[in-house]
């Protein structure tokens, strides 16, 4: 303490004036002095923070320390693949011996693109050709101003996308095209993969793994699909999924519903499966044998015709249109492919004609409608199958806690009905379940972990639960699991539907959970009881006061349902109690809900 005192008792004093000692001309730092004055203390941090980072930023980046990872592998995931496939990807450079770091786009800053050397993404799509929420800032950075140039680095992109959609694989494209205009030289040529990725990730993998290291050994285990625990827990996968038995298929809407949704309870008895709130369960899909028959009958083919559906599996026509390709609704896609393979003049003339014209076309057809209006014309069993998509697991959020269901899975599933061309028509899953009665009845199921919606780790924490729908089965899992556990933590559910009488999800449990002290606070909207239609968002607004106290009192917020309109006007509420009742500008607020995000208090579960 003495020599410390006495070392400082030797500096020279400091100037009076800090400003006077400074580089900048007297006028000007009584200028910027004078603007500083003006400033708050958090201001003033903002600005620093600023200041500093425009500094560092005009710097060329430092060399790389020796021990630094080879390989960032960078992942943006919405439903959780492309997390899988990252973490599988660390495996196989684990295997290699390939010095590695594993990041999520959210945390992915400047710094990091500027400091890699080889960089691996997997990125998915959803929508129309959106990026992943967590992928959003890396995506806006990129394409501003801000963006490095990337000439020291090597890439390689794994696009994961659902070919049903018209911009397949959008934003992996994206990515590969931005990273090589900002001057990265690629490892290898992007691969799209479909709704079945593994076969072609795994091929990504290990051609990387092979450019990287070319005396890497081979895999110790190859991959068959999801990656399998070590243990016999959550061993199923939808390639070998389990039967889970039916013990109760009830409608939850009231007569008098425009929708038909269900609660339905599976047992999983005996199948060691063991899942968290937030998870979803995935029901492997089969098309039904009266749709394949009218497609067959609509066909010059032998339904007996062996056809290739992979590289390791040739089976009959029947059977392939039966448990492997989407027979149901087309894409542009699909009909861009069909009127060539099929030799079709009219259809050709179709896609080149007006854009609205032609979605409208797709989204009243299904596969059966364009083979009866353009008769395929030398269209063989192979090609035909070549040009169908694969059929997709549908998945289902978990609206069950296993502390307080033990062997059984709860679903909450919106009947999907249409009415195309005169036919009534039903979603392929969620129609069969509708439909599903009796006994001996099972599903084939497999668990899709969520780790993107997770309860806080801490059971004190309060968490905010908004949701439209069926965006309310994670939360009735969510409070049950925390009634379970005794959590202290106080929840509040912000719920929306349609009609009060008919559609108020799970009612009856809500209102107990409420009386109990369980659920903390509840507030509804339903959009078609009174003239001026109200929504989740429309509350958020009201409750704003009491919104703002709980996240200052450190609450998580989750947002679960429609992916198109629900979830950005939600988003945007939020921003707005964030700027009102905090005190910031929009562009603070906004910041302030992706740190939020950054940290996981702010989760969204859209679809």
């Amino acid at each position: 303490m003495n020599g410390n005192a006495q070392a400082i008792q030797t500096l020279d004093p400091p100037p009076a004036d800090p400003w006077a000692a400074g580089p900048l001309p007297v006028a000007l730092a009584a200028e910027i002095r004078g603007l500083v004055a003006k400033l708050d203390e958090r201001q003033r941090v903002w600005l620093s923070g600023y200041l500093a980072g425009s500094v560092s930023a005009a710097q060329p980046a430092a060399a790389a320390p020796a021990d630094s990872p080879v390989v960032t592998v960078l992942f943006g995931s919405h439903t959780g693949n492309s997390e899988r496939l990252a973490r599988r990807i660390v495996d196989r450079l684990n295997q290699a011996g390939i010095r590695h770091a594993l990041l999520d786009m959210i945390e992915c800053r400047k710094v990091h693109l500027q400091e890699a050397r080889n960089l691996l993404v997997v990125v998915s799509t959803h929508g129309n050709g959106d990026p992943p929420e967590r992928a959003l800032p890396l995506v806006e950075l990129l394409n501003s101003r801000k963006a490095p140039r990337l000439d020291h680095l090597k890439f390689s992109v794994l696009a994961l996308g659902d070919s049903s959609y018209e911009k397949f694989c959008e934003t992996g494209r994206q990515f590969d095209a931005r990273l090589e205009a900002l001057g990265a030289a690629r490892l290898q040529a992007r691969t799209d993969c479909d709704v079945d990725f593994d076969a072609a990730a795994q091929e990504w993998i290990e051609s990387v793994v092979k450019t990287l290291r070319p005396d890497a050994r081979a895999p110790i285990e190859s991959a068959d699909g999801e990656r399998r625990a070590a243990s016999v827990s959550n061993a199923y996968t939808r390639k070998q999924p389990f039967l889970a038995a039916l013990l109760t298929n009830t409608r939850l809407t009231a007569a008098g519903s425009t929708k038909d949704v269900r609660h339905v309870e599976l047992s999983i008895e005996g199948a060691n499966l063991h899942y968290e709130p937030g998870d979803a369960l995935g029901i492997v899909a089969q098309n039904r044998a009266a749709d394949v028959d009218a497609v067959l009958a609509r066909l010059p083919l032998d339904p007996q015709t062996p056809v290739e559906v992979d590289a390791q599996s040739t089976m009959p026509l029947r059977q392939a249109l039966t448990e492997r390709c989407e027979i149901g609704p087309i894409t542009a896609g699909f009909l861009k492919a069909y009127a060539q393979a099929a030799a079709s003049d009219a259809l050709a003339a179709r896609l080149g004609g007006d854009a609205a014209e032609l979605a409208g076309y797709v989204r009243a057809r299904h596969l059966v409608d364009v083979l009866t209006e353009h008769p395929p014309e030398g269209l063989g069993a192979a090609a035909l199958v070549k040009i169908l998509r694969p059929i997709a697991p549908r998945l289902y959020s978990i609206s069950s806690s296993q502390r307080g269901a033990a062997d059984e899975v709860h679903l909450t599933v919106a009947v999907v009905a249409d009415d195309t061309l005169g036919q009534a028509r039903r979603g392929l899953v969620s129609g069969q379940i509708a439909e599903l009665t009796g006994d001996e009845t099972a599903l084939p199921v497999y668990l899709h972990r969520n780790t993107g919606f997770r309860l806080p780790t801490d059971p004190a924490a309060p968490i905010v639960m908004i949701g439209a729908g069926t965006g309310v089965a994670p939360y009735r899992a969510f409070v049950a699991e925390r009634a379970a556990v005794g959590a202290t933590g106080r929840n509040w559910l912000i719920f929306g539907d349609r009609s009060f009488e008919t559609d108020f999800l799970y009612q009856a449990e809500w209102l107990d959970w409420r009386k109990r002290r369980v659920l903390t606070q509840l507030d509804v909207a339903f959009s078609r009881d009174r003239a001026e239609k109200t929504y989740v968002q429309h509350r958020i607004g009201e409750r704003g006061a009491e919104l703002w106290r709980w996240i200052e009192e450190g609450a998580h917020l989750y947002v679960c349902g429609d992916a198109e309109r629900m979830a950005p006007d939600v988003h945007e509420a939020l921003i707005g109690v964030i700027a009102r009742h905090g005190a910031r500008s929009v562009d603070n607020a906004r910041e302030f809900l992706l740190d939020l995000q950054r940290t996981r208090r702010y989760q969204r579960d859209v679809y």
